[in-house]
């Protein structure tokens, strides 16, 4: 047996130390090395959202950009940000390996903060202050001043590019699926993950945008770039605990050869023996730390690639598993693309909700609440939903559905798409509202102060973060599990991506709508004014293309195929649900062991 000859002790999942040795589950892995990871990433979030989540303001009010022109400029930035991610997945998957891309982009990501602390702070590097209502009539930032700023914040988005899709992937890594002890804390590794970094958000959305709305944005700026600094050294200290992946080649070269291959074959008639396709031996994956997969029936056209015909060519001739594994990552873009217009919601957080913010009565007092701090309530909703989610949903539902997740991925992905378009009737009702007062008390001729409180937008902020506790939880924990084993790091740029592409679908919807809705000489629905404009009509519109949206997901969904487990640990936790007596002696040494 396993536990006999001291193999058990080795995790059996491919990962190795930083020298390619195989490691000791004791020794490596488990929470005791998410702990650095988590940590990490608490004060990332912090960086992130300190600089993102009142970017919308710093435009409008230093740097004397227009509501269209501050809120796209905002969501561009924001969708390069999470579009980076591929390139990182890729370099990791490929190359450098997780670690060493993440020390790498750290580095880079640390260099564009310091200069955008710097470009907020020199007065010669930003224009000078304005006290008109009308930013049009300000003097506009100089090119030079532009260059500086925004290319400190795309050097930024690049080294995110490298961070975002290795950090949460190094974490994940930390547990075997092959030891079903470890598959378990896995499953609820992603909501624990969630909630942890978020503590980081709620910091940057309540004190880090107080201090730049009332003390300076040098301070408000500097603090996220420390907190950076700080959370790499907590992330190198963590280095003699990590288990690590060994890059296995480039995965867009491997899927490529996959379609070439088929399509070059395109006239062979495909074999209903699956065993007479090509496939290496056992041992050849064994030796690497790969996992053989077994042919499926599903996207069929492909399974060409596998035929043989005599050439060797690894352009005409593929592995089974290879095939496979192509399939995988092609059978997640209808859900990826599922997830842009719900994507395209979260966009509005940071942009219009905030605006909608600066029109409202702020003040408690002598106290005078920032707009984006209401963000803080995404991040609040969002913890709240997710301890209840993991602690208690999950834990009824199971009881019932007899699975470890309590429901589906996929299903849960369902509920948030389902939220968004709750989310967006209520905020075309709450503009509604909002519009009407202004209205009555002429505030749409002279754009002042509605009195109305900032708290009127609250359920909107609330509700948002609980449909990010089902939906980007679920997001981001499917497309790393329903990856290949060697293309995890760019099966969670997935996510990243429907985010990237949700924000620069939100720049083309503002600018798009904006135009159209101005022809034949009418107002338009977004003005810089926004008493006299009429986001209540552009917030229905976005419920509507929710609703579409999850007409469209429910459809792709009725056709997915979960990708079939490496290990039987799923199967072992769904018979401790069903109170199952029978075990393989395998399986009980395993969980003996555990």
């Amino acid at each position: 047996m396993a536990v006999e000859d001291g193999r058990d002790e080795y995790t059996q999942d491919g990962t190795v130390d930083l020298k390619g040795n195989p490691v000791l589950r004791s020794k490596r892995g488990g929470w005791k090395a998410c702990s650095f990871v988590v940590v990490y990433e608490v004060f990332e979030r912090m960086a992130y959202y300190g600089i993102s989540s009142n970017l919308v303001l710093y435009l409008t009010r230093k740097l004397h950009q227009g509501t269209v022109t501050s809120a796209n400029n905002v969501t561009n930035w924001i969708g390069t940000i999470w579009m980076t991610p591929i390139l990182g997945a890729y370099v990791a998957d490929a190359h450098l390996g997780r670690y060493w891309t993440f020390i790498i982009a750290s580095a880079i990501y640390l260099v564009g903060m310091s200069i955008l602390t710097l470009a907020v702070s020199v007065p010669g590097l930003k224009p000078p202050h304005c006290t008109e209502t009308n930013v049009a009539n300000c003097r506009k930032a100089s090119t030079l001043q532009l260059a500086l700023f925004y290319g400190a914040l795309y050097t930024l988005a690049v080294g995110t590019g490298g961070t975002k899709p290795n950090i949460s992937t190094t974490g994940a890594d930390q547990f075997d699926d092959f030891e079903p002890k470890e598959k378990a804390h896995k499953l609820s590794f992603f909501n624990w993950w969630m909630f942890s970094i978020f503590f980081g958000t709620l910091f940057a959305n309540t004190v880090l945008v107080y201090i730049q709305d009332n003390v300076g944005w040098t301070l408000g700026y500097g603090l996220p770039t420390v907190g950076l600094a700080v959370s790499i050294v907590i992330f190198v200290a963590g280095t003699p605990f990590y288990r690590h992946r060994v890059p296995a080649g480039s995965p867009f070269t491997r899927m490529a050869k996959v379609i070439v291959a088929a399509l070059r074959k395109w006239r062979v008639p495909i074999p209903n023996d699956p065993k007479e396709f090509y496939e290496l031996d056992l041992e050849e994956y064994n030796k690497k730390g790969k996992f053989r997969i077994d042919s499926t029936p599903t996207l069929r056209f492909l399974n060409k690639a596998c035929i043989k015909t005599g050439s060797t060519n690894p352009w005409i001739l593929c592995s089974v598993t290879q095939v496979e594994e192509t399939k995988q990552m092609l059978r997640m873009l209808p859900i990826l693309a599922a997830t842009f217009i719900p994507s395209t919601m979260i966009a509005q957080i940071s942009t219009l909700f905030v605006k909608q913010g600066t029109t409202l009565q702020r003040d408690i007092g002598s106290f005078r609440i920032p707009p984006a701090s209401l963000a803080g309530f995404v991040t609040i909703s969002m913890l709240v939903s997710v301890v209840l989610y993991d602690r208690y949903f999950v834990s009824i539902l199971r009881k019932w559905t007899k699975n470890p997740r309590g429901v589906t991925l996929l299903q849960r992905m369902g509920i948030g798409i389902i939220l968004h378009i709750v989310i967006m009737m209520i905020a075309s009702l709450t503009e509604m509202r909002r519009l009407s007062v202004a209205k009555k008390h002429g505030l749409d001729k002279t754009g002042g102060q509605v009195p109305l409180t900032i708290f009127t937008l609250l359920p909107q902020f609330m509700l948002m973060g609980i449909a990010d506790a089902f939906l980007e939880v679920a997001k981001i924990e499917f497309f790393y599990d329903q990856a290949p084993e060697s293309m995890k790091s760019l099966g969670t740029s997935y996510s990243m991506t429907s985010l990237g592409i949700g924000n620069f679908l939100s720049s083309f919807l503002l600018s798009t709508v904006s135009h159209i809705t101005k022809k034949h000489g009418d107002k338009g629905w977004i003005r810089n004014n926004l008493n006299d404009s009429h986001l209540d009509y552009y917030y229905a519109f976005f419920a509507i293309l929710n609703f579409l949206n999850f007409i469209f997901f429910m459809v792709i969904t009725r056709f997915y195929v979960y990708k079939a487990e490496v290990s039987d640990s799923m199967e072992i936790l769904k018979e401790d649900l069903g109170g199952s007596k029978v075990r393989s002696s395998n399986q009980e040494a395993l969980r003996e062991v555990a």
